[in-house]
């Protein structure tokens, strides 16, 4: 399925020059009749794993807070994840390596200073040197300079404190260099590390993490770990995707279905995904009746298997695992067909997704299994290892014992305490075995379902993946200026790929989640979450 992106410059000559501009998105700034525009609304939440700066918030558990935090230069769309403009006026190329951005005026941080372009350039050299250690700096790496503020041989150090190609132009116009063409550059500068920073982050960096300040649509009240974090509406914000409601609340649950009963019972507002439990026979229907939301979903659910765990590299065990998994019995039942199984890396909606690129290895086969499982000559005991919390125990229970069942081996879900537990053992290459690799697109693109997962050093590749073949080709493809000559070669490398199995394809959400009796109005996007602007408190 094709996804408009708003920037068809593309496919055009380099001598043209594109300009981006607003093309809407969010809601009307105009009040709902009825609509308690000084109301709360509660979502479910998990956990984050570490502090809440955007260039090191990866993970669900953050970004939901995040998100509401800081406004980036464009946004998406909640159906289709198209980008409308936000921060930015103008983002103009004429040959899709050299940029420049325009800034709206006017823009406010919380802390009432103005939103310019040394916030945006400062904060993302923050979040691309080496030292400060952000999760998400590989996301600059088309950059020009980002080898030198982050080297790619480990342990070295760096040679810079800034990417030369970052230019401050103007109080409001910075200009960007990469270090070639990139199709995707206009659609990744919407994801979270590409948010700006105030001045007061760079003066007192641990105050600033204790109480962050920010640019969008909420700002930070309290927070309270494992239990809350209370975000409070900003009345200068001037975005389109400003919010209709005074207070939210993230509450932080480690039982999906605990949250799932507080949800029908009324004391908690929205969940952007329903325990298994609540869609056997829909169940939720009954509960939620015309509350229940659906959408659709771009990511894909895959089970990892750490190269660095002793016995996993090996393709003979991994093809093992993957046709012991009855992937279509799982999905049907424990997920009572919320799920559907995947065949490959990149999920059904994403522009370039290809059919069975897996093959016959997403497909269960009991016996094939007993044979690859009898030539890897592993021997021992298997795990999947994952939180406990938000309704991941279930299926991956479910595939251990399809795994047992078919290769005749010991098999074990490992559950952390909540995600914010798990992703800690996970990036410090603590697994011990197995383990739930889930990935929603941070933006719309092919590319962002193979680079930070599979490209040797991506900023997700927790499985130490590493083929230099794929890398090849994944740069190519990052380098090649029209987008639909860009897909071709990430197909490429996705269909490489597979002959590894560097992690086992298992399914992807359909896409259902639900609102309390206290609003009147929600909305799920493709990123399996809340669109907040959409969100109405009844009156």
């Amino acid at each position: 399925m094709s996804r408009s992106r708003s920037i068809s410059w593309l496919a055009l000559p380099v001598a043209l020059v594109m300009t981006l501009t607003a093309c809407g998105g969010g809601t009307s700034s105009d009040s709902a009749a009825g609509t308690n525009e000084e109301g709360t609304v509660s979502i479910y939440g998990t956990e984050p794993k570490a502090n809440l700066l955007p260039a090191n918030t990866t993970e669900a558990g953050g970004s939901k807070a995040v998100e509401a935090l800081y406004t980036r230069l464009v946004g998406f769309k909640a159906e289709d994840g198209s980008t409308y403009n936000l921060a930015a006026e103008s983002i103009t190329t004429s040959d899709a390596k050299v940029y420049t951005i325009k800034l709206k005026q006017g823009w406010k941080f919380h802390d009432g200073t103005d939103v310019k372009a040394k916030n945006f350039v400062d904060a993302w050299n923050y979040g691309a040197y080496a030292p400060n250690a952000q999760q998400g700096s590989p996301f600059f790496a088309q950059i020009q300079g980002y080898d030198d503020v982050s080297p790619a041989t480990e342990g070295a150090a760096p040679t810079a404190e800034k990417m030369s190609g970052l230019e401050v132009v103007g109080d409001y116009e910075f200009k960007v260099t990469l270090k070639g063409p990139f199709s995707v550059f206009t659609s990744q500068i919407g994801y979270l590390p590409f948010s700006p920073l105030p001045d007061a982050f760079f003066a007192d960096p641990k105050a600033f993490e204790a109480k962050p300040i920010g640019n969008g649509p909420m700002k930070f009240v309290s927070r309270t770990p494992n239990a809350l974090i209370k975000l409070e509406r900003f009345a200068d914000y001037q975005g389109e995707d400003k919010v209709h409601f005074k207070t939210l609340d993230i509450k932080i649950y480690s039982s999906q279905e605990t949250a799932y009963q507080d949800l029908v019972g009324g004391k908690l507002d929205f969940m952007e995904a329903l325990p298994p439990s609540a869609k056997i026979g829909d169940k939720h229907k009954s509960d939620l009746g015309d509350r229940v939301l659906n959408a659709n979903l771009l990511g894909i659910s895959t089970i990892g298997v750490p190269y660095y765990v002793p016995g996993f590299d090996n393709l003979d065990l991994r093809k093992a695992i993957a046709l012991a998994i009855n992937r279509d019995q799982i999905t049907k039942t424990v997920l009572a067909n919320s799920y559907a199984p995947v065949d490959g890396w990149v999920p059904p909606g994403i522009d370039g997704y290809e059919p069975n690129v897996c093959g016959d290895f997403c497909k269960y086969d009991k016996e094939k299994a007993k044979e690859y499982f009898t030539k890897s000559g592993f021997t021992g005991k298997l795990t999947i290892q994952s939180n406990a919390d938000g309704g991941r125990k279930e299926p991956l229970e479910a595939a251990c014992n399809s795994i047992k069942d078919a290769l005749g081996v010991d098999c074990e879900f490992v559950g952390a305490t909540n995600f914010g537990a798990f992703r800690q053992i996970v990036d410090g290459q603590q697994l011990t075995g197995m383990s739930r690799s889930d990935w929603s697109a941070d933006y719309p693109s092919i590319e962002n379902f193979l680079n930070p997962m599979y490209k040797t050093g991506g900023s997700s590749n927790d499985t130490t993946y590493s083929n230099p073949a794929v890398d090849a080709l994944l740069a190519k493809a990052d380098g090649t200026a029209d987008k639909n000559e860009a897909i071709k070669v990430y197909q490429e490398a996705h269909r490489l790929m597979a002959k590894d199995l560097p992690s086992i394809p298992v399914w992807t959400e359909k896409g259902i989640g639900g609102y309390s009796k206290n609003l009147s109005a929600a909305k799920l996007t493709f990123k399996r979450d809340g669109e907040l602007a959409a969100f109405r408190v009844k009156g």
